[in-house]
């Protein structure tokens, strides 16, 4: 069979959720895709019941957690579709999500990625996601969270797709890269989508593509809390564009300066005292985020015009 999409799926301890978010792609309309399933060294059993299941689904065993990141990439090394699509594995899609997604992409040429929507499991007239937005402060923004969905948000333009449920060109990537692994879990899926703008590939929000999602079933608390505070410095420093910087610096500073005082002011709690450390080592990765920095502004091809029509106040 010719594989158009491949939707690579990360694990990690996901059993309890896993079915669900299979037996919704076996419902696909779509059929020309495969399925390759990510697994961070799980010990609950959810690759067993996969290869035992699902032996339709090629599953990628890594022997250590490498992370929403690691996981992806490792699965999208082996992709075989000229669409690769990552979806969280605490996910239920409609049955023309995959159909909805290449349809999108055919009308959008010039899209490197395509931005599901994506509602809430248990709530499914709740937004998660009408894709994501940068704002001029530095912080990424889940377009519409926690809004009731009546259709206010159209087809068109985004920064970034959501990660959870995100498709991707695959020339887009081998032009630009796969995730950088260094942020581990969170914010990877805006890092993409920034290089993606800087090199002139944009990205759609589909409101036709539905995915349900369970927020923070695999995730969250204390180490999201860290890697939340710590990889919104990694983008700031990875990728915003040095004019950005000069006409916004003191929203940027002062937002994270107000960051760090919430979380003092809330030190008794700790995902405050989580995000904090995490700002504080995001810091300390300064000199080699500037590293980074050198080559991804070197390869960048998008107008300064551009890019600030894709920022957000």
């Amino acid at each position: 069979m010719t594989v158009s999409i491949s939707v690579v799926i990360p694990n990690w301890n996901g059993l309890a959720h896993v079915r669900t978010c299979l037996d919704s792609l076996r419902m696909q309309t779509y059929n020309k895709f495969e399925v390759i399933f990510a697994d961070n060294s799980s010990n609950d059993g959810s690759p067993e019941l996969v290869a035992s299941d699902y032996p339709e689904i090629q599953i990628v065993p890594l022997d250590y957690n490498a992370g929403f990141a690691g996981a992806c990439n490792a699965g999208m090394r082996l992709a075989r579709g000229e669409i690769v699509v990552l979806l969280n594995n605490d996910t239920e899609v409609a049955p023309d999500w995959l159909s909805e997604l290449y349809s999108a992409f055919k009308r959008h040429p010039e899209a490197g990625s395509i931005a599901s929507k994506m509602l809430l499991f248990d709530q499914r007239d709740i937004l998660h996601t009408a894709g994501d937005l940068y704002q001029v402060s530095g912080i990424p923004v889940n377009r519409g969270v926690w809004e009731l969905d009546t259709g206010q948000y159209k087809e068109g333009k985004v920064f970034s797709a959501c990660g959870g449920a995100a498709a991707y060109r695959r020339d887009m990537l081998n032009q630009i890269g796969l995730l950088d692994e260094d942020f581990f879990f969170s914010c990877e899926d805006v890092d993409l989508g920034w290089r993606a703008q800087l090199q002139g590939w944009g990205s759609v929000y589909a409101p036709k593509a539905i995915v349900y999602h369970r927020m923070a079933s695999t995730g969250g608390g204390q180490t999201a809390s860290f890697h939340d505070g710590r990889n919104v410095i990694y983008l700031l420093f990875k990728n915003v564009p040095g004019f950005v910087w000069r006409m916004h610096w003191t929203t940027i500073i002062s937002t994270q300066l107000r960051l760090a005082w919430d979380s003092l002011q809330a030190w008794r709690g700790q995902a405050a005292r989580a995000r904090l450390r995490g700002q504080l080592a995001g810091i300390l990765a300064i000199p080699r985020l500037l590293r980074k920095r050198r080559e991804i502004q070197a390869a960048r091809t998008a107008s300064d015009e551009y890019i600030l029509s894709m920022l957000t106040q």
